[in-house]
């Protein structure tokens, strides 16, 4: 099994699948393609049909979108448990990561994931419209599952791999947030595998300028 992603400094959507194959216990060859750079398209070109990461092979199977990949695993490796087992919040959940695989644009142009970030940052307009939607969305979900664990549905799910970038880039644009979701971003990123991501990303030498703010 391969997983292609892109750099660990940068690029969210490759984070979600890796969080929960690690968390899966899971082995599996890591092909890293720094992104933006002048061989990229080529390089990706081997593995992925839309030339864009993350792409996952495994037994003659190409999956190329994060979520598709998260749902592959949960249901090939993880006999369905990458989701809760109540049908309802199961419901609830793919609701919040559907909504977090497509929404949030401000948050994505404007506080681009970056592991070595650490500024804060004047919010706009739109980007605090959608932290304060994230804020409520996530303090609704530690409410209501706080007595079945730390994560937003209780127990570690797909959801908590959607999510995993928008803590990164809260920690390091340093946005605030109420007490619920500042111990859920704390929680999250003391994860020993989100740790190693991080790490990692921080290690990197490419620099993608469009996404360091002190370039733009």
């Amino acid at each position: 099994m391969q997983l292609v992603i892109g750099n660990k400094n940068y690029s969210s959507w490759s984070l979600r699948p890796w969080l929960l194959m690690k968390h899966a216990g899971l082995k599996f060859e890591e092909i890293r393609i720094p992104l933006n750079t002048a061989t990229t398209k080529a390089d990706l070109a081997e593995y992925s049909p839309t030339l864009k990461v993350p792409v996952l092979i495994d037994q003659g199977n190409t999956i190329w979108d994060s979520l598709a990949i998260l749902e592959y695993i949960s249901e090939k490796y993880m006999d369905h448990k990458g989701w809760p087992q109540d049908a309802s919040t199961r419901a609830v959940g793919r609701s919040a990561a559907a909504e977090m695989h497509s929404g949030f644009p401000a948050i994505r142009n404007e506080l681009p994931m970056n592991c070595k970030i650490d500024i804060k940052l004047p919010l706009s307009p739109a980007v605090r419209e959608e932290v304060d939607r994230v804020e409520a969305l996530w303090t609704e979900l530690r409410e209501e599952f706080a007595s079945y664990g730390p994560w937003l549905l209780g127990e570690f799910s797909i959801l908590d791999c959607m999510f995993a970038p928008m803590a990164i880039r809260f920690s390091g644009y340093q946005v605030d947030m109420n007490s619920i979701c500042q111990s859920y971003i704390d929680y999250l990123l003391s994860d020993p595998y989100m740790e190693q991501w991080t790490h990692e990303g921080k290690k990197e030498s490419e620099v993608i300028l469009a996404s360091e703010i002190s370039y733009r």
